[in-house]
C-alpha cells in the first residue's frame, strides 16, 4: 500500500481544476421521491435501474459542473457560426447516403411488391367467391330439376330466374356494344370502302327472281330475230364458200 501511494505521488499532476475537468459524485435527487437512490438499492440484473442509475449520476456531475465553469466564463454553449471538421470525409458521407437511398429505394420496391401480391390475392379471392356463386346456382338449379322430374315440386321458377338472368346479360352486353361502337380504324375503313356486305351466294336465285320473267325476250332465246339466217345467225351469213365453189366463180369470171 505505501508503495502505490509513492506511485501515485510520482505521477500525480498538480493542475487546476479547469485544465482536468474531473467531477466525482454520486446519483442525483430524484424529483419523483425528492432523495437519492441508494446504490446498494440498484439491482445489477435490472437494465431500466442500472441505466437510470448511470443517468442520475451524469445528471449530478453536470449540474455541479456548469456553475464552475460559469464563473470561470467557460463557454458552455457552441455558437451558431461553429465548424468543426467531422470524423469522416466528404466522400465517406456521399458513400452512406448512397448507401442509405438505396436501401429507400429497395424498401420502396419491396413495399410496391408486397401491395401487388395483396391485389393479386384479394382479386383471387373475388373470382373464386364468383365461382363458387356460380356452382351454388347451378347446383340450386339441377336441384329443382331433379326435384321436378320425380313429381316432388310443380314449380318451374327456376326457369323464369334463369331467363331473366340471361336476358339481363345480354342487355348488358348490348348496351356495351353501343355505348363503345367502333373505332377508329373501322371508322376510317367504313368511310373509305362503305360498308360491304353479304358476298358469298349474292348471286343464287330466290322465289321472287325466279318468277320474275319480265326481261325475257324470246327471239333472242331461240335465235329467230330480224338480220338471223337461219340456225347460224350472222354467223351463217358471213360463211366463206368452199373451195370448188369457189374455183367455179372465178371461172365464170373469165
Amino acid at each position: 500500500q505505501a508503495g502505490l501511494k509513492l506511485c501515485l505521488s510520482e505521477f500525480k499532476q498538480q493542475l487546476a481544476w479547469v485544465e482536468r475537468l474531473d467531477v466525482t459524485l454520486g446519483q442525483a435527487v430524484d424529483p419523483v421521491s425528492q432523495s437519492a437512490s441508494n446504490k446498494d438499492a440498484v439491482d445489477p440484473e435490472n437494465d431500466f435501474q442500472r441505466e437510470m442509475s448511470f443517468y442520475r449520476q451524469a445528471q449530478a456531475a453536470v449540474l455541479e459542473a456548469l456553475p464552475r465553469l460559469r464563473k470561470l466564463q467557460v463557454p458552455t454553449r457552441r455558437p451558431d457560426d461553429y465548424f468543426a471538421e467531422m470524423a469522416k470525409s466528404d466522400q465517406q458521407m456521399q458513400k452512406i447516403r448512397q448507401k442509405l437511398k438505396s436501401k429507400q429505394e429497395a424498401m420502396e420496391r419491396s413495399e410496391k411488391a408486397k401491395q401487388l401480391r395483396a391485389m393479386r390475392k384479394y382479386g383471387k379471392k373475388v373470382q373464386t367467391e364468383i365461382l363458387q356463386r356460380r356452382q351454388k346456382e347451378k347446383k340450386n338449379m339441377l336441384n329443382a330439376v331433379k326435384k321436378y322430374q320425380k313429381g316432388l315440386s310443380d314449380k318451374l321458377d327456376f326457369l323464369d330466374e334463369e331467363q331473366t338472368l340471361s336476358q339481363g346479360n345480354k342487355k348488358d352486353s348490348a348496351n356495351q356494344r353501343i355505348k363503345k361502337g367502333p373505332n377508329a380504324k373501322r371508322r376510317y375503313k367504313n368511310q373509305k370502302f362503305g360498308f360491304g356486305g353479304k358476298k358469298k351466294g349474292s348471286k343464287w336465285n330466290t322465289k321472287e327472281s325466279f318468277n320474275d320473267v319480265s326481261s325475257f325476250r324470246s327471239n333472242v332465246a331461240h335465235n329467230k330475230g330480224p338480220g338471223k339466217a337461219g340456225k347460224g345467225g350472222k354467223k351463217a351469213l358471213n360463211k366463206r364458200p368452199g373451195k370448188r365453189a369457189r374455183q367455179k366463180m372465178k371461172s365464170r369470171a373469165r
